[in-house]
């Protein structure tokens, strides 16, 4: 690519290395939070941080493998709340059953999607937004019939998704991450079904004309996002120890902005999980910010739609696409 010589260099080597603007960032909000409370800095601050930050990142791992694909999911946080659900159900019968299960209620969830959007064609907005409902009202029925009995969830998950190991000072989440993290960046950029994600976002058409099975893609795509959805959902729910219908609701824009904010483009075939981590993180630091600015959750949702709202207008005017 021949450079553009009406740019200057310093924007140009920017926007070459996207990572190290989003690390930048990341450094100056833990700063910034560490002088509004001097406490924030500390391993106990920060671990807090990650804790928030591991199961909106695994959601947003969710969000980017779709949005590559020109697609979203708006079921995500039902999908995570009713995974959690059915796992706090099982918790008597044993962590290995409660998160099997629970997996199994994302996988089914966005195999659903999957078909529906790669199948039948239906806009992914239409058909997450329609699957989130249905499992709203699914869920409401079933936790007073079949579902009735436990809500929280047995020690396995609780150490799962809110312990630490190493003196309280590592999250056992944050593992969890780095390990869904590892495959997720390894299978984007490496394997055939990565690169298949990368040009059904970029030329849907061509793709299709390639002799690609783009509805074979966008199944297998969407059943993975509900396997992370879910993952997420029972994480946060070994963190609050307890679920409810309302669980991971607050997720889905957040899922959504991480993404964004790392870059990952919303009309497909741009992004990287990479820049999704570090996104998750700004938005962790950003929460604790809030928090400690006595913001509300009204506040946080607010900042949350005007940094994807800002960001996709910049995105239009950058490229020109609309």
């Amino acid at each position: 690519m021949v450079p553009d010589i009406s740019q200057p260099r310093w924007t140009i080597w920017l926007s070459d290395h996207p990572l190290v603007v989003l690390g930048s960032v990341l450094v100056v909000l833990v700063l910034v939070t560490g002088v509004i409370e001097p406490n924030y800095l500390s391993v106990s601050g920060l671990r807090n941080t990650v804790l928030l930050a591991a199961p909106l990142g695994i959601m947003a791992g969710a969000q980017t493998i779709l949005m590559l694909t020109g697609g979203i999911d708006l079921s995500v946080g039902m999908i995570a709340t009713a995974a959690a659900y059915v796992a706090a159900n099982q918790s008597p019968n044993g962590a290995l059953i409660a998160i099997t299960l629970g997996l199994l209620v994302g996988v089914a969830a966005g195999t659903v999607n999957g078909i529906g959007v790669g199948v039948f064609q239906v806009n992914p907005l239409i058909m997450t937004l329609a699957m989130s409902s249905i499992l709203i009202g699914l869920f409401t029925a079933l936790s007073f019939t079949v579902l009735q009995g436990s809500t929280t969830v047995n020690d396995f998950i609780s150490t799962l998704g809110g312990g630490s190991f190493l003196g309280n000072r590592i999250p056992y989440n944050a593992l969890v991450w780095t390990g869904v993290s590892l495959l997720i960046v390894y299978g984007l950029r490496y394997t055939g079904f990565g690169r298949l994600l990368y040009a059904l976002g970029d030329n849907p058409v061509a793709t299709r004309l390639a002799g690609v099975r783009s509805w074979q893609v966008l199944i297998v795509a969407y059943a993975l996002a509900g396997l992370l959805a879910a993952l997420a959902g029972i994480l946060l729910a070994g963190r609050t120890g307890a679920v409810d219908l309302q669980l991971a609701v607050n997720f889905l824009l957040p899922s959504v902005a991480a993404a964004v904010i790392g870059g990952t483009s919303i009309f497909g075939g741009i992004g990287t999980y990479s820049g999704t981590v570090l996104g998750a993180l700004i938005l962790g630091v950003l929460a604790t910010m809030l928090t400690f600015l006595n913001a509300g959750q009204a506040i946080q949702q607010i900042v949350y739609g005007s940094i994807v709202l800002g960001l996709a207008w910049l995105y239009a005017r950058v490229t020109g696409v609309s």
